[in-house]
């Protein structure tokens, strides 16, 4: 009697990192959009959208009552909380210098398609066991479908930077951080409330970011904006794309593997391609439609975990 609960737990967990995925995709745009209208570089965004998202996370906290919860995981985990935290700063901040360095296309298929096979060698070696043909091609359909994604995008795969060797080994470390950081999110997930590690981890994640917003201010660049539809872009990148998308991405890993994980947030650059097709009239090219179908089947074929969460 409780099979059918715990498998329908863990596709609902699923879900949840799918939409994490979807979330994180509308950021790209935010962020294009803030850099072109008022000059904010990419680290200063990822500072004010983890202060952000900290601050609404303390919030909701409050008002849902999860405070005693949050000190219990500071108690309880303060080292891993905290690693959590600014090992989500840090591959973020890898992502976007390696995207100067050697291109969006490039960075983006390195990264985001070595996370999966990283976590999913890690989780293997980890149990002494073999990964199964039907992993082998949902990893295969997933990576497939990232690269016809990414190489087909509109915004190109030139690398911009004169340091394209820089820019790989910056790519590779964000994808390995990006690995090391969702397996970790999975352990603790699976001990403590979902709400009362997102806190913690994205108030050590915000200070760890807080330097780059003095970094900008002493090299004379854009710091904050006062127009008030920049300021509104800012409070959803917090809100939306960090406090709610990593809210859901920790609920989700409480009955999903790490690599099952990093595959499904693979939507994160489809769902970025369609709202650029949607709201910038990009052309959607037949290679990157294929892409989609199969990371969309590779997310359908990812067989979900039966156990149960540890009670927090």
């Amino acid at each position: 009697m409780t099979h059918a609960p715990a498998l329908g737990s863990a596709r609902a967990g699923l879900l949840q990192v799918c939409a994490a995925g979807v979330l994180w995709g509308t950021g790209g745009l935010v962020v294009t959009v803030l850099n072109d209208r008022d000059g904010l570089g990419a680290m200063t965004v990822s500072a004010w959208r983890m202060a952000l998202a900290a601050v609404a996370l303390v919030g909701f906290a409050l008002v849902t009552r999860r405070v005693a919860a949050v000190r219990e995981t500071l108690r309880r985990h303060p080292g891993r909380a905290a690693l959590l935290g600014c090992c989500t700063g840090l591959y973020q901040g890898l992502y976007f210098g390696a995207v100067l360095l050697v291109g969006v296309s490039v960075a983006t298929v390195v990264s985001l398609g070595l996370a999966p096979v990283l976590a999913s060698l890690g989780e293997h070696l980890a149990a002494r066991t073999r990964p199964s043909r039907r992993e082998v091609a949902v990893l295969a359909s997933a990576l497939t479908g990232l690269v016809l994604i990414t190489a087909n995008a509109g915004h190109g795969s030139a690398a911009p930077g004169d340091r394209p060797t820089l820019g790989l080994l910056m790519a590779v470390a964000s994808g390995a951080v990006y690995a090391g950081t969702t397996v970790l999110g999975h352990t603790l997930a699976s001990r403590v409330d979902p709400v009362a590690l997102t806190t913690c981890a994205t108030a050590a994640g915000a200070v760890a970011l807080s330097p780059f917003l003095l970094l900008a201010a002493v090299a004379g660049e854009p710091v904050l904006t006062t127009d008030p539809g920049s300021v509104a872009l800012l409070v959803y990148l917090g809100i939306a794309t960090m406090a709610l998308s990593y809210g859901l991405l920790y609920a989700g890993l409480r009955t999903t593997s790490g690599s099952a994980a990093t595959v499904a947030t693979l939507v994160e650059p489809l769902s970025a391609g369609l709202l650029a097709a949607a709201l910038l009239g990009e052309r959607v090219t037949w290679p990157a439609l294929l892409g989609g179908v199969l990371i969309l089947g590779a997310v359908a074929a990812l067989r979900p975990t039966e156990q149960q969460p540890v009670p927090a």
